[in-house]
């Protein structure tokens, strides 16, 4: 109410006062006339907007209404996982249950990635990298030394008999699998190349029987190589017997 009659009592006196600067006006016999009357003629400067000002537009603090996001197959199957693990754990709401999937799922991954570069150090320190970085994962035999650079010059018999002396027994496997691939080439079965695989072989040999014997002491050599056990006196000796029968059947072929 007192607003009210203050804006009423400031429209008397403006009015008033209008009154008499007229009155005044007139007693004094002033007259206007359009020199009296003042015109800007200041330059005015003309605004244009650019075709793009669309674009300044589109910042995040000019969007005013906000849609919620649509949900792709990864949050739908979070959602049904946190469904399955609210009703066990007894979760007290929606977001606790999603938060644990969360960490749950990161916590895998993690896992994950530590057991994929435990096997990678693993195969490496077991001399096995090339099964990652090469071009075959079966060219497990050949560590390329001078036995294997001078294959045709080399007497397997003495290093088999030194390496039975020092009871190396899978070393001794590994002389009799060169020494079957020495004969084998002597014999014209194979064409010796250090760069070549077991499969390689395998494929060249023609006669059935000996592609048979072959592969059963390729798996052999693998399996007492590579292998990471104890070496036990009867698999030593079935394998040496067996390597020994193959050896003297090509040399007396």
């Amino acid at each position: 109410m007192n607003k009210l009659l203050l804006i009423l009592l400031f429209f008397v006196c403006s009015n008033v006062g209008a009154a008499d600067s007229l009155a005044v006006a007139k007693e004094k016999n002033i007259h206007f006339t359009e020199k009296d009357i003042l015109i800007d003629t200041a330059a005015v400067a003309a605004k244009t907007f650019s075709k793009d000002f669309k674009k300044r537009y589109k910042e995040e603090s000019f969007v005013y209404e906000f849609k919620t996001p649509e949900k792709n197959a990864w949050d739908r199957f979070k959602e049904w996982l946190a469904g399955i693990l609210k009703n066990l754990f007894r979760f007290s709401s929606d977001r606790a249950s999603i938060n644990f999937v969360e960490l749950m799922l990161k916590i895998i991954a993690v896992l994950i990635v530590v057991f994929v570069i435990y096997l990678i150090v693993k195969a490496i320190m077991n001399k096995e990298g090339q099964w990652i970085f090469g071009r075959n994962s079966d060219k497990k035999g050949i560590h390329y030394t001078e036995i294997e650079k001078n294959l045709h010059l080399v007497d397997f018999e003495k290093l088999i008999q030194k390496a039975l002396e020092a009871d190396e027994k899978r070393l001794i496997i590994r002389y009799y699998y060169l020494w079957l691939l020495k004969k084998m080439s002597a014999k014209q079965m194979i064409v010796w190349d250090i760069e070549k695989t077991n499969s390689d072989y395998l494929y060249e040999i023609k006669e059935q029987s000996q592609k048979e014997d072959f592969a059963y002491l390729s798996y052999l050599y693998n399996y007492i190589w590579y292998g990471e056990f104890e070496l036990d006196e009867a698999t030593f000796l079935k394998a040496k017997t067996a390597f020994e029968k193959t050896i003297k059947s090509i040399g007396n072929a």
